[in-house]
């Protein structure tokens, strides 16, 4: 294994540190215990989330032992980082219920067998519950100079846009004493976390140096952007979820596919486990080979592989094989099907409303279906696509511009699938009883 260091500072993963070369000496000395938080701020975490899980992974790889905590307790004030408001406080069943959803994701990405790098998984109301008002002054707060507290940048940017709370105020001295008590139940030494949680960072560092006299350290990983600068993983807007259930496994394996040539290196980097020479190599391709989005599947399979899993996505990827030609769409799973129409031009119509070869209804024709889903801007230049043999009805080329889909065509019972050229891909879902035929494989 390289140096952790190093191999932290060539994938971009170090924005702030305290002292870079005493906490090399102390990895080198043996196995160190660190940390890293995550609040149920939601139901999921999100790839921003991600960042820290494979960055504490990645120590483990190293030999040494990381301690997943989930903020049952933080999660009950929220943490003002990146807010320009004061958050809505969730009721305790409700933080109650995303910490336990929140630990099970958690735990996906370390490795707990018994060993000197075995993880842990705690939360950190199992010591802040008992902890009384007169105890946290007495005993916690009087080791934090308010001048200090209101430099820190995130208070700062709230007194200015309007004022904080007391209660978002105090944040940062929680954090903090959540590294006081890791400290001193598992001798942890080290914390990671985003960079907007530089201040909290080394708040739990000076609260450690003035109540126990000992040197410990904080490691703050970049923001992950946008090209225009926004960030990927947002709790709220368009986060790219963890979970399969805010998030499809097909549509997560897409968010990774779709990312530009000048984004991937960096997320190579950053989100996966491929070594210096891989990654080179993968840079290479994409210079040399662009069209080939070599690099592409490489970041989508193995990031959907880390977060869902081998067979979900296997999934992904033979359903956006599927939907675009290379493979047989009646293989797919409806479950799959549905995620993946989900994600592209998808209209709903009901049964019946065609005309029907007697005049009985039955479904529209393809050149009604084509422009109703968007992938033409007319039936005019559906007809035209028909014509030029590039119209395609569940991967088979639409013979004549009359032509209208059976029952029978139905995936499920209910989905069709419709393309124009190589990528310009629609989907219907009829509703309503349909005369289905063959269908799909069930699940």
């Amino acid at each position: 294994m390289t140096d952790i260091i190093d191999d932290l500072i060539w994938r971009g993963l170090i924005a702030a540190s305290t002292d870079l070369d005493d906490l090399r000496k102390s990895l080198d000395g043996g196995p160190v215990t660190l940390y890293a938080g995550f609040d149920p701020s939601a139901e999921s975490l999100h790839i921003g989330n991600l960042v820290q899980l494979l960055t504490v992974r990645r120590f483990q790889l190293a030999g040494h032992r990381p301690i997943g905590l989930v903020g049952g307790a933080t999660g009950l004030i929220g943490d003002p980082s990146g807010k320009s408001a004061e958050r809505v406080l969730n009721s305790p069943d409700l933080v109650a219920g995303w910490v336990a959803q929140i630990r099970q994701q958690v735990g996906r990405f370390l490795d707990f067998d018994p060993g000197p790098a075995g993880a842990l998984l705690v939360s950190n109301l199992d010591w802040t519950e008992r902890l009384t008002a007169l105890d946290f002054l007495r005993d916690i707060g009087k080791h934090f100079p308010v001048n200090q507290m209101l430099g820190r940048e995130v208070v700062r940017a709230r007194l200015e846009a309007g004022g904080i709370s007391y209660t978002e105020f105090s944040y940062q001295i929680l954090q903090a004493n959540d590294y006081l008590e890791l400290h001193r139940r598992y001798d942890c030494a080290l914390q990671i976390g985003g960079s907007d949680q530089w201040g909290n960072l080394v708040s739990g560092v000076d609260l450690i140096r003035r109540v126990t006299g000992r040197s410990v350290h904080a490691v703050a990983t970049p923001l992950i952007t946008k090209p225009d600068g926004t960030k990927y993983g947002k709790s709220e807007g368009d986060a790219v979820w963890l979970s399969p259930q805010l998030m499809s496994p097909y549509a997560f394996h897409q968010f990774w596919l779709n990312r530009t040539d000048a984004e991937v290196p960096g997320l190579l980097r950053v989100f996966t486990f491929r070594s210096r020479a891989e990654i080179t190599e993968l840079e290479r391709a994409i210079a040399e080979r662009p069209a080939a989005r070599e690099a592409q599947r490489v970041l989508a399979a193995e990031v959907t592989m880390l977060v869902h899993g081998a067979e979900e996505t296997a999934r992904a990827v033979a359903a956006a094989r599927a939907l675009f030609g290379q493979a047989d769409l009646r293989e797919l799973q409806e479950r799959t099907l549905a995620a993946a129409l989900a994600e592209i031009p998808t209209v709903r119509i009901e049964a019946g409303t065609g005309a029907g070869e007697n005049g009985d209804g039955g479904l529209p024709t393809v050149v009604d279906l084509m422009a109703a889903c968007g992938i033409v801007p007319s039936k005019s230049a559906a007809r035209r696509a028909i014509a030029e043999g590039g119209a395609y009805l569940n991967n088979i080329k639409v013979p004549a511009a009359d032509a209208t889909p059976a029952a029978d065509d139905l995936l499920f019972g209910k989905y069709l699938v419709l393309r124009r050229g190589k990528r310009t891909v629609g989907g219907v879902e009829v509703t309503g009883p349909t005369a289905s035929g063959r269908g799909a494989r069930s699940e």
